[in-house]
């Protein structure tokens, strides 16, 4: 017999939140996108593991820190609520938590600078140069602009000599060049590979992965060298595998997950700001020089941005989105629903108030809400809630129940292949379907011919059948109003369901609905142009 579940379960990591600033509607993008896709996974049979977490150390924390008069520790711990606050409200439900911090992670990321610096990977040089103190790192002439000077965006710029650890990045350029072109999966979409392979043209430059502790102490030390600790690049990146069990027994890391099981990820979920260089060129470069083969390389999933009239959210421009207060207003599920539905896996979308509004008032409230309301008042109006199977059958029936059918495989290969928003568009197929169908077959005016009984029989079970799927199928995006829904219609999806079970029939002749309650009761607000 085949067994449920793969060896292997689908493991999906996202990049973790760098706990100096609060969390906007990028950080909430992100880790819905990442929520919906674990529990797609789940629906579709797969054991998955869903990890995240934040970034607690630099030395942008440790001057805010210091401003704030607070110990660096106390000031990422009251950061790290507000995300850990949001994820709950928006219910981003993760298998684990990775936290820099974490004593289990130190130990891993100093026993890997050990392994490296033991390899003769890492060594020791003294380096003059111009360094972002916004950015925290040394700049190249590749980063002047066109008449010569540094950027706004790098921040306060100083001419800056000091000794420092570096790590031998140039060593596996060409390794990475190859890997990219023989590896078109690596990165989704496919052509951002383009940019990879176009910053590592020329030279290749080695990596400072160190500072000394006179200018950042909050970081962790060097095993080989306390004057110095680790700055971000092995300490941020390495808690992909730290909190996947990677060495857990030589560090004595208990309660982790088996390496070997779920390791690599499948799904590496980052945005395109941080592709180059961190996650497409230092993170595999990492594991290259630490040994993993080449087949045990993670696959990075690149989502955009969002953006605000075509302009890229900013403190500066005044125009970052706070997703907590917009799930106030459009509840949690609104707000994922049009996260999702509203952006392509991969490129840009504009941030629209407008159209957020319009998403839950006429689609959610207007589309699906008052499907299913409409469809329950009418069977408790006219059958008490009880539905019948038998007895009438006809081609607008045999229509709906097409449209049922073939939401389900076009729902997985959009879902399967990140493309979340076409997943959405195959099941609203059914709701749509669904809302003609009422106008079409008129159950009210059946309802007042005692010779269209079992017509009017047929057409409320198909309501209910059809929108039972529909609870399923959108349950990955909205999975509290989706449980709501089946409540409402009496069905109580049994413990590991998968999508493969789904089949007409899902609701038994005489089954009992329950009583209908507004999904996503309409909002009154005007919108921004009214």
């Amino acid at each position: 017999m085949t067994p449920l579940f793969p060896v292997k379960p689908y493991f999906i990591t996202t990049a973790i939140d760098y706990t100096n600033a609060a969390p906007h509607i990028g950080h909430a993008y992100e880790k819905v996108l990442a929520d919906v896709m674990a529990r797609f996974q789940r629906k579709n049979g797969r054991e998955v593991y869903f990890l995240t977490g934040v970034d607690q150390h630099g030395q942008k924390v440790q001057k805010s820190a210091e401003k704030a008069g607070v110990s660096p520790r106390e000031f990422v711990e009251g950061v790290t609520e507000h995300f850990t606050a949001l994820w709950e409200k928006l219910d981003v439900h993760y298998d684990g938590w990775a936290a820099t911090t974490d004593e289990r992670h130190q130990r891993v990321v100093q026993a890997i600078l050990q392994r490296l610096h033991d390899a003769g990977q890492l060594y020791k040089k003294s380096h003059k140069g111009f360094y972002s103190v916004r950015q925290e790192q040394f700049l190249t002439d590749k980063e002047r602009g066109p008449d010569g000077t540094f950027g706004a965006e790098w921040g306060e710029v100083v001419e800056l000599e000091e000794e420092n650890w570096y790590f031998r990045l140039s060593d596996h350029v060409e390794w990475l060049k190859s890997f990219i072109q023989s590896h078109p999966n690596f990165i989704f979409p496919a052509n951002r590979a383009k940019d990879v392979l176009n910053a590592l043209e020329g030279a290749g430059q080695d990596l400072c992965i160190s500072r000394p502790v006179e200018r950042l102490s909050w970081g962790i030390p060097l095993p080989f060298d306390p004057r110095f600790v680790n700055y971000v690049w092995f300490d941020a990146l390495t808690n992909y595998v730290s909190f996947a069990g990677y060495l857990a027994a030589e560090c004595g890391n208990d309660q982790l997950p088996e390496f070997s099981r779920i390791w690599p990820a499948d799904a590496h979920v980052i945005g395109k700001d941080i592709l180059v260089p961190p996650h497409a060129v230092y993170w595999p470069i990492m594991l290259h020089a630490l040994g993993f083969p080449d087949n045990q390389i993670p696959q990075l999933v690149v989502h955009g941005w969002w953006n605000v009239k075509g302009a890229k959210m900013s403190k500066s421009l005044g125009n970052v989105i706070n997703p907590d207060s917009l799930a106030d207003t459009f509840t949690p599920d609104g707000l994922r629903y049009y996260l999702m539905r509203d952006i392509a896996t991969g490129q840009d979308s504009d941030f629209s108030e407008e159209r957020l509004i319009m998403s839950y008032n006429k689609e959610l409230a207007g589309g699906l809400g008052n499907l299913l309301n409409r469809s329950l008042n009418m069977a408790h109006k006219y059958r008490g809630g009880l539905l019948t199977t038998a007895g009438y059958d006809d081609a607008e029936n045999a229509a709906l129940r097409h449209t049922v059918a073939e939401a389900l495989p076009a729902y997985i290969s959009a879902m399967n292949g990140w493309a979340i928003h076409e997943g959405i568009a195959a099941v609203w197929k059914i709701v749509t379907h669904a809302n003609a169908f009422v106008d079409s077959t008129k159950p009210f005016s059946l309802a007042k011919d005692p010779a269209q009984s079992a017509r009017l029989d047929s057409v409320l079970y198909h309501l209910a059948e059809a929108l039972t799927h529909v609870a399923v199928l959108l349950s990955p995006i909205m999975p509290e109003a989706m449980a709501k829904a089946r409540d409402q219609l009496g069905w109580d999806m049994p413990a590991g369901f998968h999508f493969s079970q789904l089949s007409w029939g899902l609701l038994a002749d005489g089954h009992q609905l329950s009583s209908p309650q507004p999904l996503f009761p309409r909002l009154e607000i005007q919108t921004p142009e009214g």
